[in-house]
């Protein structure tokens, strides 16, 4: 029986980390989790589970040792967390701090442990994940890289490339992720473990196909709430709101687990957002934080439907909550935008340096936030600068709705709108269900004089979310009332009447003859749609751009 490590009735506390140890946690993290308290002395049994949890945190199911009366004691915080893992599930940060204490001191001792070793590195990605502490990918990276020296990945160490897919995902190298996910899948094809490293690689990249095939031999794969998140995912990036809605509720009626039931409601405060549902959004994103309150995210996205409901106090406190305990450049962003729209200028500018301290950060420790960085170049300093961001994006393959969206909006703002349609129609065309992209693609329509899309598009942006943005969600309704009512006549009349013809030579008496109304100017498309230019959009390839399709 192979042991686990445990900790002594007389542990009072977790050793003082040596500064040195690049495998200790620091004192004081990024989050509020206290310091790991002490596990049970517990003796744990690995089940010899392989390939079911490769990638995840640890493999095998855990036998607790009775307590001495015949029952069995109830599992300790590093027993929760290997248990989350081996259901595929969420642990709360408390228990992944202890989780990582313990494979902390064990591999001190026995720094062979290859299994201990991947572990404590997936362990560290999701801590970093869950944290918005970049510093620690690299020792994730450290720890994996180890693993793999004490046992290859060829000879059955699967878990530490799964944790090397993991991480190259949480620092956006998504084709990294997708070759390190496709190794170990050809290997292990009945590992369900392997598919959620895969669907997140897959979506990065824009290949929707891939994605939705990966989401359903998951499916397959593994039951319950894990699969009907995923699910729930494809279908919301599917444009598919009443199914996607509908499996969100059920993974959330099945979640038993605080971390997971509160990522569930996230989830279903997310989709009430999106839905221009304001209230139902913060009713979802208390629930979450009343279930966990480390699910920070939903404080974000309480924040941004709190502006939607004009409680715009509640929601600055709101965003420097999740700022503090979360400090996302996303979340930068927002927040300087709505000071913006407040007319607070200096507060916005301050938030706007933040983002770029942010993106600097990651960018040292190997993390790629282009994608929020060029959304903020675009709309608020260098477009130019935002386009060359995007399109190195997407000359290395990351070609998801966000990036098709946000290259779009960024080479109109260039002042090169033609170029930028084919972009932002990619974006609408997945079906996603978005008032921005609606938006920046309605405006791009109306400045090359496609107005009936144009109107089409900008109704769509203010009826999908009417508070989709402080700043955007306005200028979307003026684009709209500019426009005006489209003429009366149906389908065939939604253009904008052309201008006035110039005027012929005047005809000698002679030959005067009454008039004839000059026929009407063909219009763009048949169906009201954007022609796609002529030429292909500067893009690394000769082949135009596109964002694979689900069947």
């Amino acid at each position: 029986m192979d042991v686990m490590p445990q900790q002594g009735p007389d542990s009072g506390r977790t050793p003082d980390p040596s500064p040195q140890d690049p495998y200790v946690l620091p004192a004081e993290g990024a989050t509020a989790v206290p310091p790991p308290p002490p596990t049970l002395r517990t003796t744990l049994r690995r089940a010899a589970f392989g390939a079911v949890a490769a990638g995840v945190l640890l493999a095998g199911a855990l036998v607790a040792v009775d307590d001495g009366d015949g029952r069995p004691k109830e599992p300790g915080p590093v027993e929760r967390a290997e248990a989350a893992a081996t259901a595929g599930s969420p642990a709360s940060l408390s228990d992944l701090t202890a989780l990582i204490g313990d494979r902390q001191k064990w591999v001190e001792s026995h720094p062979e442990d290859a299994p201990s070793l991947a572990t404590l590195g997936t362990a560290y990605v999701e801590w970093a994940r869950r944290s918005a502490d970049t510093s620690y990918y690299a020792r994730a990276e450290q720890a994996l890289k180890r693993s793999l020296e004490a046992r290859p990945g060829e000879r059955g160490n699967g878990e530490a490339w799964l944790g090397l897919a993991a991480l190259a995902n949480a620092r956006h190298d998504f084709l990294a992720a997708k070759r390190w996910g496709e190794t170990v899948k050809k290997q292990q094809p009945k590992a369900w473990s392997v598919y959620p490293v895969l669907i997140d690689a897959y979506t990065g990249l824009g290949d929707r196909k891939a994605a939705t095939a990966a989401t359903e031999t998951f499916g397959e794969l593994r039951k319950g709430v894990p699969a009907l998140a995923r699910t729930a995912d494809l279908y919301r990036g599917n444009g598919w709101r009443e199914d996607a809605l509908a499996t969100a509720r059920e993974a959330a009626d099945r979640a038993t687990q605080p971390a997971e039931k509160a990522e569930a409601l996230h989830r279903l405060g997310e989709l009430a957002w999106e839905r221009g549902e304001p209230e139902e959004a913060v009713a979802q994103f208390d629930a979450a934080l009343r279930t966990d309150a480390a699910q920070y995210a939903s404080l974000a996205g309480r924040a941004r439907a709190l502006v939607a409901l004009e409680r715009t106090d509640e929601a600055l406190a709101a965003y420097q909550s999740a700022q503090e305990k979360l400090p996302r450049p996303q979340y930068a962003l927002e927040l300087g935008e709505l000071y913006e729209s407040l007319g607070l200028d200096g507060d916005a500018r301050t938030q706007y340096a933040k983002l770029r301290e942010m993106v600097a950060a990651a960018k040292k420790d190997g993390v790629d936030e282009s994608l929020v960085l060029a959304r903020f170049e675009a709309d608020h300093g260098d477009p130019e600068a935002a386009v060359e961001l995007l399109r190195a994006q997407w000359r290395g393959q990351h070609r998801s709705a966000a990036v098709a969206d946000a290259l779009g909006w960024a080479l109109h703002r260039a002042g090169k709108s033609e170029e930028g349609l084919e972009y932002a129609q990619l974006a609408a065309d997945t079906g996603v269900r978005n008032a921005s992209y609606a938006y920046h693609l309605g405006v791009i329509q109306r400045e090359l004089a496609d107005y009936g899309p144009a109107r089409r598009n900008l109704e769509q942006a203010v009826r999908t979310n009417p508070a989709f943005s402080p700043l955007a969600a306005p200028l979307a309704r003026e684009a709209l009332d500019a426009l005006g009512e489209p003429p009366p006549g149906g389908p065939g009349e939604t253009q904008q009447p052309p201008p006035p013809p110039a005027p012929e030579p005047k005809p000698k008496p002679e030959q005067e003859k009454k008039p004839e109304a000059p026929a009407p100017a063909p219009s763009r498309t048949a169906a009201g749609k954007s022609p796609s230019p002529t030429a292909s959009p500067s893009a690394p390839s000769s082949a135009s751009p596109s964002v694979s399709k689900s069947p």
